[in-house]
């Protein structure tokens, strides 16, 4: 359904553009949730507001190719789209679902005027009585009361302002949703409501999702396959079953033991030492050598392709160099 090559978006500055997202490849296939994981800083939010071509300056997509395929048509570029053409392809083709929903909503309007604003602005013609239907049917599809269309958002609990907001981006049927950390602002009792609510959602009507998140623990359980994002780059992408059991880069490996399992004894949890990289003058070689702890020598100078490698992708030199050259 997406298929994004080479992407790379920089931000433009008074000393020289800074590259926040660096030739990235990615695939969404049909009713498939892909993972997009990292720290804070790594590419992810620049990464899907290139996506949807959301950016606003200094943020440029400078190169790379977005390609979305749609049922019996050619494949469209959404680099290269106009204004007016984004606006027919958002909400009936691809939506998104941001971070916090008190944010993204009208404060002085009712719930209801917002998702009649987007149903009116997405399909003309759409009758008064067909709104507020329409309106209801979503509300409960997130197991919201449907009276609640006559609340303001600050009326609604934090964890019925998130369902209300993936339920309007679920307004005009899209086949694509991206999702940024859409679960962050809330408690984890009402994100497992949420993420249990999402799965069944898509199961039903089969939408693929693009999920952004810090938690990888919680991609594990969610998503079908996981893109591992440092300093702008994919290092790994694997199913989530092999990110979990066995990941091959040592930043997916440190960020997978950051976190404790609810059932393997007690042990010390070992985090990733040192800081991100500041992408403003990034590193020589691999981005992560300075921290990592299998580093090797060409760590320093050479910079790793993302390559496929036992049924994965993985951007990494301890992988592509001989063993022998390891053990030396």
């Amino acid at each position: 359904m997406l298929e994004v090559s080479g992407l790379t978006v920089d931000y433009l500055t008074a000393n020289g553009p800074v590259r926040s997202c660096n030739g990235v490849d990615l695939t969404v296939h049909e009713r498939e949730i892909v993972g997009i994981a990292g720290e804070s800083g790594s590419g992810k939010s620049t990464l899907i507001t290139a996506l949807t071509r959301l950016q606003r300056p200094p943020a440029v997509t400078t190169a790379g190719s977005i390609l979305y395929h749609s049922p019996g048509h050619e494949p469209v570029e959404l680099t290269t789209m106009t204004d007016g053409e984004l606006r027919r392809l958002r909400w009936n083709e691809i939506a998104i679902v941001m971070q916090s929903a008190m944010d993204c909503m009208n404060p002085v309007m009712r719930l209801g005027d917002q998702f009649a604003d987007t149903l009116r602005a997405h399909r003309p013609g759409i009758r008064r009585q067909a709104v507020k239907e329409r309106t209801a049917e979503l509300l409960q599809l997130v197991g919201v009361p449907a009276d609640r269309a006559r609340s303001y958002p600050h009326q609604l609990s934090g964890g019925m302002r998130q369902r209300s907001l993936i339920a309007l981006a679920l307004a005009c049927d899209p086949r694509v949703v991206v999702m940024d950390e859409p679960t962050t602002a809330v408690d984890v009792v009402m994100q497992r409501q949420i993420l249990t609510q999402l799965l069944s959602l898509q199961d039903r009507l089969g939408f693929a999702v693009v999920f952004v998140t810090h938690d990888l623990s919680l991609l594990v359980q969610l998503a079908d396959r996981i893109a591992i994002m440092y300093a702008g780059r994919i290092v790994e992408e694997a199913v989530s079953d092999q990110i979990y059991r066995n990941p091959f880069h040592p930043y997916t490996r440190g960020l997978r033991d950051a976190f404790p399992s609810l059932h393997a004894p007690m042990g010390e949890l070992s985090g990733i030492s040192g800081n991100p990289p500041d992408l403003r003058n990034p590193p020589s070689g691999c981005p992560f050598h300075p921290r990592c702890p299998q580093r090797l020598e060409q760590c320093d100078s050479v910079l790793p392709e993302l390559l496929p490698i036992d049924g994965r992708r993985v951007a990494c030199h301890l992988h592509t160099t001989p063993q022998e050259e390891i053990s030396r």
